[in-house]
């Protein structure tokens, strides 16, 4: 009874390579490595997540 906890979700994707990725969650495509970082770190704030580097160009935002 209650809600259950469904762990970690996917909230967003930050990319520099819009090409590669897919999927439910919101994808954010940016210009540089600069730009990566800001709003990765911009949006974890905003939706009170935490950023997470899968490469150089791409990162998620995961809410635990």
């Amino acid at each position: 009874m209650g809600n259950k906890d469904e762990g970690a979700a996917i909230k967003a994707i930050v990319t520099l390579s819009g090409d590669q990725v897919a999927g439910g969650a919101p994808i954010f495509i940016v210009k540089d490595k600069e730009e990566l970082q800001r709003t990765a770190f911009l949006l974890e704030k905003i939706i009170d997540a935490m950023a997470h580097k899968l490469n150089d160009e791409t990162m998620i935002l995961v809410k635990h």
